[in-house]
């Protein structure tokens, strides 16, 4: 009898709330779908149920039943996570999309295009228009793998080294040519200094299309643009031609496309009046922060200042600050970072010494990649970071600075 008395265990229950617990992953997978709660009725277990996908967000599987548990840790299970394959054999239609491909990778700005083309995609299905596919066009170096995950269902490049550095003269003509080829019903642009403003005007001018601009609510039939600014919405008739804004649509992150390449498209002789000279060197510290793509940021943990200032200057970074350093007079305001100072939207934002107040984590928010240094495990900026080094600042900063210097060193041998 006393083998049957079903007795509590609070320690287990308790970990079995707390997802932050080392333990509570290995007890979820230990008691599968159902547990047994205060009252000894048996109760399904939430936390195991659906799997984790690939941004580390917990999904219900609809298609195999919910058969994953969420034991892993994210990275592991992001990886045993197979997304389901869209494909789209015989379209009806193409929507172009040109994405800046800053660093021959896609930014987020890119990702929003491409859920803006599935969108309209959508729209055009509810209205028998027939399947669409979205079509990527990239020109020069892409070192970019995953168009299947951002939504391309084809893939057409353009390697030509005509095409390297800045060349609107020979993408406008190639554009051209997939305009006679493919005839898409939309064309996608990012209103972007990076180039998607400039070829969008340019394409649409050369094709006698009217463009819309600052496009970020788009229907078949309106678009709402944002003007004066982003302080205005402007409704307009929806154009063929669609310079969008940042976060104009979610990005596509719950199905995996073809991203099946195109066959190449015969160019025509490009005769260029310009000519690119290279990349000028440039002070980082002379960008504005809002527009710097790599910044190496300093909090309260930062003690050897020079060591911060030069390895930013090794890094090619812009420098820049939280509210506390910038209080404290060791960085101008203007440097300062978060919803009190500036928004920024780097590729690369390295936190150093920064334990990620609210505030600060709100002027973050859209940046790629960010990295954190600290000696607090669980602090906040930990948390958001892609990247964790958990160490003090001063010596992290001073080995990437020999680091640094070394592989200067090396890339002068070779060269010499």
């Amino acid at each position: 009898m006393r083998d049957e008395i079903i007795r509590r265990d609070p320690r287990a229950e308790w970990i079995a709330r707390n997802r932050l617990h080392p333990l509570h992953a290995a007890l979820v997978e230990q008691g599968g779908a159902e547990v047994r709660g205060p009252s000894g009725l048996i109760r399904r277990n939430p936390h195991a149920v659906g799997f984790i996908g690939p941004k580390g967000i917990k999904r219900i599987d609809r298609i195999n039943g919910n058969s994953q548990v969420a034991g892993g840790s994210r990275r592991s299970a992001a990886k045993v996570v197979e997304l389901p394959l869209h494909k789209v054999e015989s379209p009806d239609y193409y929507i172009a999309v040109v994405p800046d491909l800053i660093g021959g990778r896609l930014t987020a700005h890119d990702k929003d295009v491409l859920g803006q083309a599935h969108q309209l995609i959508s729209a055009l299905n509810d209205t028998g228009a027939g399947s669409g596919a979205v079509v990527a066009i990239t020109f020069g170096d892409c070192r970019e793998d995953g168009f299947d995950k951002a939504g391309a269902d084809r893939l057409l490049q353009f390697e030509q080294p005509v095409f390297d550095g800045y060349a609107p003269e020979a993408r406008i003509a190639a554009l051209e040519q997939v305009e006679k080829s493919l005839a898409p019903r939309f064309w996608l642009f990012p209103d972007s200094i990076a180039g998607g403003f400039e070829m969008g005007l340019r394409l649409a001018a050369r094709l006698d299309e009217r463009p819309l601009t600052q496009a970020w609510q788009v229907g078949l039939q309106t678009t709402v643009c944002r003007g004066a600014g982003g302080t205005s919405d402007i409704n307009r008739s929806t154009e063929r031609f669609l310079l969008l804004a940042p976060e104009c649509a979610n990005p596509i992150d719950e199905a995996r496309h073809e991203a099946r390449a195109l066959d190449p498209i015969n160019l025509p002789e490009i005769a260029q009046a310009l000519e690119d000279l290279g990349q000028v060197a440039v002070d980082p510290n002379s960008v504005a922060l809002g527009e710097a793509e790599f910044i190496l940021s300093a909090g309260n943990g930062i003690h050897n200042w020079d060591n911060f200032h030069k390895a930013a200057e090794l890094l090619g970074a812009t420098e820049a600050g939280s509210r506390v350093v910038v209080d404290a007079g060791y960085l101008p305001r203007f440097r300062q970072v978060g919803a009190s100072g500036t928004w920024v939207t780097a590729r690369v934002y390295i936190a150093v010494g920064i334990s990620g107040a609210v505030q600060h984590l709100q002027g973050i928010g859209q940046c790629d990649k960010v990295v954190a240094v600290n000696t607090d495990v669980g602090c906040d900026m930990v948390k958001r970071a892609a990247l964790s080094v958990i160490d003090d600042s001063d010596e992290v900063l001073s080995e990437l600075i020999k680091l640094v210097r070394e592989y200067r060193q090396r890339e002068m041998t070779d060269a010499a």
